[in-house]
């Protein structure tokens, strides 16, 4: 592996960059995560296409449980991050030896919380989508789908970990490719499993797992032996330490609390959708996935704000950290409403790829120009959370996310949905997206978010510090 961009060593020289010289950060940064998420959703976008090939019904069972897959990936998410701010934060502040110490101990503890997790869901599989108030026609394949997943997940928590820390030591290249890589196997997992065999909505579970394990063998490759920055291999620390653990759930608790109640509103919003019938439900599960072009961007945007704040801040330049902060907001914003533009156009083209119900287009098509409108305040709100998650800022943060999610978009979709079908669904998201996107932005200019971040960063990273944690 090549050595990643030292953004550490640039930090340490102490200059003051050039808009330009900072626009050039954020672009070697962002562009191969961005290229890596359309490349993703290019695949799901097929993956989409061949599960709507089987008709409504077999979308509408993997869009009821949705939302399900979304928190256990999500928890799996936040705990990734506690651990890989850190592994920034270190990586600025020149503490290589302390990032591979990270690395050790986050491996060990994400592989223990997604085991349970697992467990945890391949125990509720069976009822889950009765619990969801899905129609019976579609419970036993939703509940095969859900299985499957959760059986995964130790897998797709390693890969979160692994491809984050990575990112956050500079390297964006390696995780774009595996990115990439596993959206393809997942492609060709489906067309084995779902055509081949004829396994319908299991194959498309069975497809996704398959291609997980895969990309995480060779991202544990990558990150633990290979990495020149983060590599694992020799003497070092396996078993957590008290210092560590403090500082990730500082982190990850908040965003793990976070994604719980935001997917806790997803499921509340299924159960408000899922009435209104199989051909709701599947548009609306279309649109969420064609929607997704348009944000995926944001979010390599996003990865790229969390690497260079999180370096930053390691690097003790809170200056530079609030200046990136707002150069990929701007970059951010101006990307998605972009791309909202032009989905607006091909949106009817869009759905007669992905499904070849006419009922399922025409309505997937309404809901989604809703919401196109709203997508630079989308990204506004998450460019700023991964700026503020480098900085370690996320109690806040999720506070405002559950604000907006519970308090505006549950509270417009429950009265508009009986009354203006799927479309006042969307119209309630619409709304609350734009919401969100104003109160981060008006978070990221106040500026509280770097008080006593800088000086908490350099507590943790200093020579000797490694060697005087206790350990459990």
């Amino acid at each position: 592996m090549k050595e990643p961009f030292d953004l550490s060593a640039l930090l340490a020289q102490n200059k003051t960059f050039s808009l330009r010289r900072q626009l050039g950060f954020v672009c070697r940064l962002s562009v191969p995560g961005i290229l890596a998420q359309i490349s993703s959703i290019i695949m799901q976008y097929i993956d989409a296409a061949m599960v709507g090939s089987l008709g409504a019904r077999a979308s509408a069972a993997i869009g009821l449980v949705a939302s399900s897959t979304w928190l256990l990936g999500g928890l799996c998410d936040a705990m990734s991050m506690g651990f890989a701010v850190q592994v920034a934060q270190a990586v600025g502040a020149g503490e290589k030896q302390r990032a591979r110490a990270i690395l050790r101990q986050a491996i060990v503890v994400c592989a223990l919380f997604s085991l349970a997790l697992a467990a945890a869901g391949m125990a509720v599989s069976g009822a889950l989508p009765a619990w969801l108030g899905g129609e019976a026609a579609i419970v036993p394949d939703a509940a095969a789908y859900f299985f499957v997943f959760a059986a995964a997940l130790p897998a797709f928590q390693l890969f979160f970990l692994l491809c984050a820390v990575m990112q956050c030591s500079g390297e964006m290249r390696v995780p774009g490719i595996l990115n990439v890589a596993m959206c393809a196997l997942d492609v060709a997992g489906n067309v084995l499993f779902i055509f081949g065999c004829g396994l319908g909505v299991l194959g498309a579970a069975l497809g996704s797992a398959l291609a997980v394990v895969i990309v995480t063998v060779a991202a544990a490759y990558f990150a633990c032996v290979r990495s020149p920055v983060l590599s694992v291999r020799g003497t070092g620390r396996w078993l957590p330490q008290r210092q560590t653990l403090r500082e990730a759930a500082r982190i990850s608790v908040p965003m793990g609390l976070e994604k719980l109640a935001l997917c806790g509103a997803y499921v509340m919003s299924t159960k408000i959708i899922a009435p209104l019938g199989t051909v709701a439900i599947a548009a609306h599960s279309f649109s969420i996935t064609a929607e997704s072009l348009c944000y995926m961007p944001g979010y390599g945007i996003g990865e790229a704000a969390t690497t260079l704040v999180g370096q930053s801040i390691g690097a003790r330049r809170a200056d530079l950290a609030k200046r990136f902060a707002w150069v990929t907001v701007t970059m951010g914003m101006c990307v998605m409403a972009a791309i909202g533009l032009v989905m607006y156009a091909l949106c009817p083209a869009v759905f007669r790829f992905l499904t070849p119900d006419p009922a399922v287009q025409t309505l997937g098509v309404r809901v989604l120009r809703i919401e196109l409108w709203a997508e630079a305040f989308y990204a506004a709100s998450i460019v700023v959370s991964g700026a503020l998650r480098g900085a370690g800022d996320t109690f806040v943060p999720g506070i405002m996310n559950l604000v907006s999610m519970w308090g505006v978009r549950l509270s417009l979709s429950a009265f508009l949905t009986p009354r203006l079908g799927l479309s006042g669904a969307w119209i309630a998201m619409a709304a609350e997206l734009c919401f969100r996107g104003i109160i981060f932005l008006i978070r990221l200019k106040r500026g509280r978010w770097l008080k006593r971040r800088e000086a908490s960063a350099a507590s943790l990273f200093h020579p000797d510090k490694e060697a005087s944690e206790d350990s459990f």
